[in-house]
Parts: structure tokens; C-alpha cells; sequence
């Protein structure tokens, strides 16, 4: 099937369905300058081992070392913008179609791109918790500061280490989220898996759910998947510019 193909075949599958969930992966942000995690060569766990600079073990053991490596990426991730993949998802919740989002991103571009209903299930960046006396703390004017010197962020109540509030390896999921993305699952009758390697559970079971419910699936990623062979559409190419010229079509 070409592109051209694929990208009408979506949008028609689209066009006929009425609850639509997107499940999202880093894939989408890389085009807003991201790196993703699990590319062969460039991925950020092609480097390290993720078990040593991003388990909730190590970093109560020595948050220095996810600190250390978190540092050189830092500035991209805050100051990244959402791209055209991001608004068009915007658009098709404006349709009524699009009844939400499930990510595993923690980059918070989903909201500043306006998306509304928005489960992150693997936390975010917005917030962080003192490991100390576990005080919840804005973290805006505690990141830029450690952009520029990139000292481990302390509690300004007690001295102790501040923790991004994303899930590490090791840690649950937000139960609340987790059960709210279960539930709309459930009621879906399409799934477009957009830039998610579907890699990591208990995220990367959730499509499955749904396709066992009877609900349609549309993948638009770079890599191959573990659900490939069960989707009704494959997209293989520059997310932020595909995805944007399904939504057109949908409008149409």
C-alpha cells in the first residue's frame, strides 16, 4: 500500500468512527526536538542502561547520576513547542471524535498544544516531590535553574533531593490515570497508535484491549510494532507531517 493510500484509508476509517482514542509515544515529540528512547542508534536507552540512571532504586541511591544524564537534554525538553502532530489531535477532539488522549510522554505538549482530555500515564514534568518531606512543589522556576547549573534541585523546605513527578522504573502508575485510560479504552471503536514503539506495559497492552473489544487500529509510526500484523492501517513516515494531512481529510 502507498502512503498516499494509507493516509486516505485512515482517514476514511476516521470519518466512520464515533469514540476514538490516541495512544501516543515519543515518537511524536521527536519532530519538536526530543529525542525518543528506543530508536536503533539514536534512541536515549541506546546509550545507557535505564535501570541505572532512571529506576526509582538508583535514584534514591544516588539521584546525582539521573541528574547527570538528564542535564544535556534538559534545555530541549523544556523549551520544546508543540508540533503539527500535536494540533492536529487538537482538531480531531474539536470534532468530537477524538474523546482522548493516553500518553506515555511526560513532556506536557499535548496541553500546551490545548489537548483536553489527557491521560499521562507515565507522569510529567509540571511538578516535582521532595523525596524528604514529600512536599509537592511547581517545578517552572526549579528546572530553569538547573539548566543553567545543573546542580542536583533541593527542597527549600528541608534540604532534601527533589524528584521529577514521572514514573521511573521500578514505580506504579497513577492508579487514577491508569483506570481512567482503561475505561476509555473500553469504549473506544478506534485506536490510532501515534509514535509509540509499544514496548513498555502496562501501557503497550492497552490497544490490545480494544482490538479484543472489537475496536479498529491505526498505526502511524517509524518502527515496526508487536500489533502490526492486527491494524487496519499502517503510516510509516515524519509523524508531524502524516498525521496533519489525515486530519485535513477528515474535515473535508
Amino acid at each position: 500500500m502507498t502512503t498516499n493510500q494509507a493516509i486516505q484509508d485512515a482517514a476514511e476509517i476516521i470519518i466512520s468512527s464515533k469514540y476514538i482514542v490516541a495512544m501516543t509515544g515519543a515518537g511524536i515529540s521527536t519532530p519538536s526536538g526530543i529525542p525518543d528512547f528506543r530508536s536503533p542508534h539514536s534512541g536515549l536507552w541506546d546509550q545507557v542502561d535505564p535501570l541505572e540512571v532512571a529506576s526509582i532504586y538508583a535514584f534514591r541511591q544516588n539521584p546525582r547520576i539521573f541528574y547527570d544524564w538528564i542535564h544535556p537534554l534538559s534545555r530541549s525538553v523544556l523549551e520544546a513547542k508543540p508540533n503539527p502532530a500535536h494540533y492536529a489531535l487538537v482538531e480531531l477532539e474539536r470534532q468530537g471524535k477524538l474523546r482522548a488522549i493516553i500518553t506515555q510522554n511526560i513532556d506536557d505538549l499535548h496541553s500546551k498544544a490545548g489537548s483536553q482530555t489527557l491521560f499521562e500515564l507515565h507522569g510529567h514534568l509540571r511538578d516535582v516531590t521532595c523525596i524528604q518531606c514529600y512536599r509537592v512543589q511547581d517545578s517552572s522556576a526549579i528546572f530553569e535553574k538547573f539548566v543553567e547549573d545543573g546542580r542536583t534541585p533541593t527542597c527549600r523546605h528541608c534540604g532534601g533531593v527533589l524528584k521529577p513527578n514521572v514514573i521511573f522504573f521500578g514505580e506504579q502508575l497513577p492508579m487514577q490515570e491508569f483506570v481512567s485510560a482503561q475505561l476509555a479504552i473500553k469504549n473506544a471503536d478506534l485506536i490510532i497508535v501515534v509514535g509509540s514503539s509499544l514496548e513498555v506495559a502496562p501501557a503497550s497492552d492497552l490497544p490490545e484491549v480494544a482490538l479484543e473489544n472489537g475496536a479498529k487500529l491505526i498505526i502511524i509510526n517509524h518502527q515496526p510494532t508487536f500489533l502490526d500484523s492486527r491494524a487496519d492501517v499502517i503510516v510509516r513516515g515524519d509523524i508531524a507531517e502524516l498525521l496533519p494531512q489525515i486530519v485535513v481529510l477528515t474535515t473535508v
